[in-house]
């Protein structure tokens, strides 16, 4: 120190910043300064300095010369997603928008295939049993996805950007409706310019199609008890089942609920085709299906008798040769049922 001069002591902290002024008066001179600024500071020795490092002594030593307190600041820098990163993220958001897409491809593909036969009969059950989803439920997926295909196909895309479908839900009633793949798209067209360009709920999918419905009514020609063959054509429920006939058995203002031999199966007017027969010929139709459904409710069956069934379940004819007939009274006596025809 110098005779009169004023030395300055200035102590660093390692990562944090710990200042300490203190004038110092050199030759017996003394520095008046208000007290609320003196702080006093004893370096540490360096075993001292050690001891500094273990937490519970630093918490004691701030308690005992709360003066001396550390006090660190953590700055956080929030970064920018990268050209790369930002790419992957509308991918994902991508896929998970079009998730419901997705589940109806796979499940259309697994139903078409019949990935399913190792392990279950048939695929209402896998459904079931795998994803916990009803027949209904596995459909509608399937239907949305359908339909989904369509507006890709149909909807206008010169000079027009329309917002496509986020999930099953805003499909439901325009899959239900089973209208025509160009209808559909035209009914997805107005529901999104009703919810002001945007993607519309399903409420508002249904009353456009409702409302399209009455204006392009059409009556029924089919009745109870009527004999038709199944057309399949864009219908994805109907897939491999090309020729089944079946009985009429609901008559609603769109479709009909047809009976076959494996099921029952609800379709629009356009995917039936009548086989306009008699009315003893239904008859006999009506009473061959009631005895194919029968064995195909019998689950121990041999694979032979499915080859019966699906054999007799497209034959449309209103009569059994000798030996068809032969062959099914003894299936039908192999298992114990009992069948006598009706008049």
């Amino acid at each position: 120190m110098k005779d009169g001069g004023i030395n300055k002591k200035l102590y660093f902290h390692d990562d944090t910043t710990q200042y300490c002024y203190e004038p110092i008066c050199s030759g017996g001179g003394i520095m008046n300064k208000p007290p609320s600024r003196r702080k006093k500071i004893t370096p540490a020795t360096s075993e001292e300095s050690k001891l500094a490092t273990d937490p519970a002594q630093e918490n004691t030593s701030l308690h005992e010369n709360p003066a001396s307190a550390t006090i660190t600041v953590t700055a956080v820098e929030v970064k920018e997603l990268t050209d790369q990163e930002q790419s992957l993220r509308l991918q994902l958001e991508r896929r998970v928008e079009r998730a419901f897409l997705e589940a109806g491809q796979a499940l259309m593909e697994l139903r078409d295939r019949r990935l399913y036969r190792s392990t279950h009969r048939t695929f209402e059950e896998y459904c079931r049993e795998r994803f916990g989803y009803s027949r209904d439920a596995a459909y509608l997926k399937i239907s949305a996805t359908a339909v989904y295909e369509n507006l890709q196909k149909f909807l206008p895309t010169i000079g027009q950007q329309i917002p496509m479908p986020t999930n099953e839900r805003q499909l439901r009633f325009l899959a239900k409706a089973e209208l025509e793949p160009a209808v559909q798209a035209d009914v997805w067209q107005q529901a999104v310019e009703q919810a002001g360009n945007k993607i519309p709920s399903g409420r508002i999918v249904k009353d456009v199609v409702d409302r399209i419905r009455e204006s392009t009514k059409v009556p029924n020609p089919y009745h109870l008890g009527e004999i038709c063959i199944l057309l399949p054509k864009d219908n994805p429920d109907l897939r491999g089942k090309a020729g089944y006939w079946g009985v009429v058995s609901h008559v609603g203002e769109y479709n009909c609920t047809v009976q076959t031999w494996d099921g029952d199966y609800t379709v629009k007017i356009e995917h039936l085709k009548s086989l306009e027969l008699l009315d003893e010929d239904c008859q006999f139709m009506q009473q061959l299906c009631v005895r194919l459904r029968q064995l195909h409710q019998v689950a121990s069956r041999d694979e032979v008798v499915d080859w019966l069934l699906q054999g007799l379940g497209k034959q449309a004819k209103p009569y059994l040769s000798s030996l068809q007939a032969k062959l099914l009274v003894a299936v039908e006596r192999e298992y114990k049922i009992e069948w006598r025809q009706q008049k």
